[in-house]
């Protein structure tokens, strides 16, 4: 395991610890949206936006582009690579688990 403590490097748990820029990292899963279109389905401010896509742009998780008067947000999801692997390392944890659940179901039956 990597050690955290490295503050050089984009703080990728950081920034998806946030429920708003979890959806708003769904939502560009789908595709390249502008900015404008991202505030309006979450139903908050364009500055709010901003502010969320700037942390998930320093995270290095978006990256973006100037269209005429808009900018257009795109996912990069390269850095979610870090978070899978830190969970697959709680994997095991979790079948074991859900094997004694499994027995146990058998048994009261």
């Amino acid at each position: 395991m990597e050690n955290r403590a490295d503050s050089s490097k984009p703080d990728v748990f950081g920034a998806i610890a946030s429920e708003p820029r979890r959806v708003l990292l769904d939502q560009l899963a789908l595709g390249p949206t502008p900015v404008t279109q991202l505030a309006d389905s979450m139903n908050m401010s364009i500055s709010a936006i901003s502010q969320h896509l700037s942390i998930l742009k320093n995270a290095g998780l978006v990256e973006n582009v100037k269209a005429g008067k808009q900018r257009i947000y795109k996912l990069k999801a390269e850095p979610l690579k870090e978070v899978s692997a830190w969970v697959a390392h709680y994997q095991p944890f979790w079948q074991e688990k859900l094997k004694e659940l499994g027995r146990n179901l058998e048994e009261t039956r």
